[in-house]
């Protein structure tokens, strides 16, 4: 499961910055901005495609790989929206983040039915 994890963080750093890295730069043309946001994705696609594939080959299901995708992508983009844009993390962001956390524990949770 680790590989997975460990490419799952690496592939959303790169789709962070492809998504919102040209937020710092909003003087550059939009086409120039779309150009460069592909440019950056084709990296994280060569790194999600396989942390999906190691992540199921190793017991999680597509529900659980999803979760933790998020919870991996919404602590990338906390980082990245301090550290790179200069944002604050307000409560409200924080607490709705924690809301996402819980719906992870549900889904990893062993429900018996």
């Amino acid at each position: 499961m680790w590989p997975a994890v460990l490419l799952l963080v690496a592939s959303n750093v790169f789709m962070t910055f492809a998504w919102y890295g040209h937020l710092k730069y909003k003087h550059t043309a939009l086409w120039m901005a779309i150009g460069v946001s592909w440019l950056i994705a084709l990296p994280e696609y060569c790194l999600q495609v396989p942390a999906n594939r190691f992540g199921s080959e190793s017991g999680l299901s597509a529900a659980h790989l999803k979760v933790l995708q998020e919870l991996i992508t919404l602590t990338v983009f906390g980082f990245f929206s301090v550290l790179y844009l200069k944002e604050p993390l307000r409560w409200n962001v924080i607490v709705g983040f924690c809301f996402v956390v819980v719906g992870v524990a549900f889904v990893f949770q062993p429900w018996k039915s």
